[in-house]
């Protein structure tokens, strides 16, 4: 093999051990995103409408996620065939690890997607800060693919670094648009919602210095544990941005649910727990007109005819 070349990590022949823990990862990291998944899909009520595109989100990126696991089991099993006591990677191998850059093109954008929905950025601000952080996304996530997988079918190590460079741009260019964003909310939001918020942030962040560590691990190293080493690490970084960012965030909206709920200036029909604390009362939206004299608004005032708050 010339000097500059490289094994593609899933071309790697495995011990039994090596594949059963890529395997047992991969079937872990599948489960979690279900879980989560399904824990999403069960309270997308807890939080306002205004928040809602947070979670819709997350109910997105965790049931692709979900779906690209299932497929990598699969392309697993079938990807190798033991022989005298050594997984040899066939033809199918291919497909255990190409995936996952297919599941990021659509994952990490709805990821930026999330983070912004429950942030102080509005409006037009909002589009055009939404617009950039996808397209950083999906271009970071491109372009690693091209070095990784397309040119040169991923075995050339000039190719493998000098696309390894761009896509790293989009990474850092990420990172000063996402702080920006938590810097400009931390004015809107009540403490605990900002702390959650920049924990959320900062686990995001801490979590993706992880895929260009494995990217330059392909660069320069080979054999069943740097595979190993790889395919382990990607499930346990998608668990972490997927489901533990996912987590926060969801806790960010609730926490900002409350804040407004108790504010007045939104109503929202279910009480706010959070780790069985209430936050806020259940209140019902006031139907102008609808409603007759005797009745009284969220705060506990009657409600005229005309919709005005009375004595009590």
């Amino acid at each position: 093999m010339p000097a500059e070349a490289t094994t593609r990590p899933e071309l790697v022949p495995l011990g039994p051990g090596a594949h059963d823990l890529i395997h047992f990862s991969l079937v872990v990291a599948g489960f979690a995103l279900l879980a989560h998944f399904l824990r999403t899909w069960h309270s997308t009520g807890e939080v306002s409408a205004r928040y809602r595109p947070a979670v819709l989100a997350s109910l997105a990126v965790t049931g692709v996620a979900f779906l690209s696991y299932v497929y990598l089991v699969l392309e697993f099993d079938q990807g190798y065939d033991l022989r005298e006591g050594v997984y040899q990677p066939n033809a199918e191998a291919l497909n255990t690890l190409v995936p996952r850059y297919m599941d990021w093109a659509v994952t990490v954008p709805l990821l930026m997607v999330e983070f912004l929905a429950v942030s102080a950025v509005v409006g037009a601000a909002a589009r055009r800060t939404r617009f950039t952080l996808v397209g950083l996304a999906f271009l970071m996530i491109l372009t690693g693919f091209i070095g990784a997988a397309v040119q040169e079918d991923g075995t050339s190590r000039t190719a493998l670094i000098a696309w390894g460079v761009v896509s790293s741009a989009f990474y850092a260019a990420l990172h000063v648009v996402l702080i920006r964003v938590l810097r400009r909310s931390r004015g809107a939001m009540g403490t605990q919602a900002y702390t959650s918020y920049r924990n959320a942030t900062i686990l995001l962040l801490s979590v993706w210095g992880w895929y260009p560590i494995a990217y330059a691990l392909q660069v320069w190293f080979g054999g069943q544990w740097w595979t190993v080493t790889i395919q382990v690490g990607f499930s346990a970084a998608d668990i972490a941005a997927k489901v533990g960012f996912g987590a926060l965030i969801h806790k960010v909206a609730k926490l900002r649910t409350a804040e407004e709920v108790e504010a007045g200036s939104t109503t929202h029909p279910e009480e706010v727990w959070i780790s069985s604390v209430r936050f806020s009362e259940g209140v019902q939206p006031v139907l102008e007109g609808v409603l007759g004299p005797d009745h009284h608004d969220h705060h506990g005032g009657r409600v005229d005819p005309a919709g005005d708050p009375g004595h009590r």
